[in-house]
């Protein structure tokens, strides 16, 4: 959760009238999370945001399940996914389950003929590769280059680019995105332990109001399904808003590695948190400094969780031919460590300069047919000498 922010022009209390110029009303809204029981903003339009004018024909963009259930180490080539032009076709569902989608997408234009909005998940979206500007009801961000792009499940949004070719890696959160709760006090400030803080979070700037009416296009997804759901006036129509509820950006390049004598546990390079599973960065750092320390990660079972990890850039010791954007999936019941000669490489390194995400599940990740499209077979028997 964010801290609080306000932009542009507020009333002095809520629910209260607040008139135009020419003394007609403001239309309030209230944007809350998990019904009125937690966090919420409250935005101020120029007109009714219900004013719905025509709908579209509804379409599926469900997952093709290929794999539903499997036990063996798989890897991926990301940058195997081919760029399309359209945001949203571009965005290819590689592994899913009930908590979230792990989505790659590789853009190649803005969105300007209509407006987006997932109705059903909190979407963080890595900048791998590209730079641009987040549109939104909030006021604009701008992004680069290792920035998570953290957007609440019903946020209108435009993403313009300032470059052809975009890299994304996108999570769709089925429960709200949270800071870590070990990060923060019972009041929500991030704590002082914590490997970032609110001086590192950016959220939205220059608030610019639409006054336009026509026909505006917002392409709704929920349960799975497209709707095309056309307004008579801009979403954009917010002349201020307040509130713990906005999109906001985290570089990854702004957290903070945890390091030790011995060899650190993933928790360290968590990030974010939702129900059932989460999200680290790994970070260029120093490695362990006791004497006898081996930097590379010991052999681990992940008992109860799948580990899937994606690789951004950098030279990853504990792994054999890395590729920009590759994802590694180890599935829980079976161990997992550095390929073989990487654990004696290791010893005396001083540090290392990789970057990736990575995301643990506590359910069973699915493979879709999209996932099989870009596999590197035979990692499975990659550890073998």
């Amino acid at each position: 959760m964010p801290h609080y922010a306000c932009l542009g022009n507020i009333p002095h209390k809520r629910h209260t009238q607040f008139r135009k110029p020419d003394g007609g009303l403001y239309s309030e809204q209230l944007f809350s999370t998990e019904g009125f029981s937690n966090d919420y903003s409250l935005l101020y339009h120029i007109y009714p945001p219900t004013q719905i004018i025509s709908t579209d024909e509804p379409f599926s963009v469900m997952p093709k399940i290929a794999e539903e259930k499997m036990l063996k180490h798989r890897s991926f080539e990301g940058f195997k996914v081919k760029p399309q032009a359209d945001f949203l076709q571009s965005r290819k569902a590689i592994l899913v389950n009930n908590d979230c989608h792990i989505v790659l997408a590789a853009p190649e234009q803005s969105i300007t003929d209509y407006f987006y909005k997932n109705a059903d998940a909190d979407e963080l979206i890595f900048i791998h590769e590209g730079s641009g500007r987040l549109l939104t009801q909030y006021g604009e961000l701008l992004f680069g280059y290792g920035d998570y792009i953290i957007i609440p499940r019903g946020s209108i949004y435009q993403i313009h680019f300032n470059t052809p070719q975009n890299r994304l890696l996108i999570v769709e959160s089925f429960s709200p995105l949270r800071y870590p709760k070990r990060y923060t006090s019972k009041n929500g400030q991030l704590l002082e332990h914590s490997p970032y803080c609110e001086r590192d979070i950016r959220g939205p700037q220059q608030l610019i109001t639409k006054d336009e009416k026509g026909d505006f296009l917002i392409k709704t997804k929920k349960r799975g399904i497209i709707y095309g759901l056309h307004y008579g006036t801009h979403p954009f129509d917010v002349i201020g808003w307040d509130g713990y509820c906005y999109p906001y950006i985290f570089s990854i390049h702004d957290f903070e590695p945890i390091t030790g004598r011995v060899h650190q546990p993933p928790p360290v390079h968590q990030t974010f948190e939702a129900q059932n599973f989460v999200v680290c960065s790994f970070c260029p750092r120093l490695y362990d400094y006791h004497p006898n320390a081996i930097p590379a990660p010991y052999n681990h079972s992940n008992i109860d969780s799948d580990e899937l990890l994606y690789y951004v850039d950098g030279d990853f010791m504990s792994r054999k031919n890395v590729t920009r954007g590759m994802m590694t999936l180890h599935p829980a019941g079976i161990p997992h460590g550095p390929h073989p000669g990487s654990v004696e490489k290791s010893i005396g390194k001083k540090e290392t300069q990789e970057l990736a995400v990575m995301i643990d599940t506590f359910h069973p990740l699915q493979l879709t047919e999209a996932a099989i499209a870009i596999e590197n077979q035979g990692y499975t028997m990659s550890w073998a000498e």
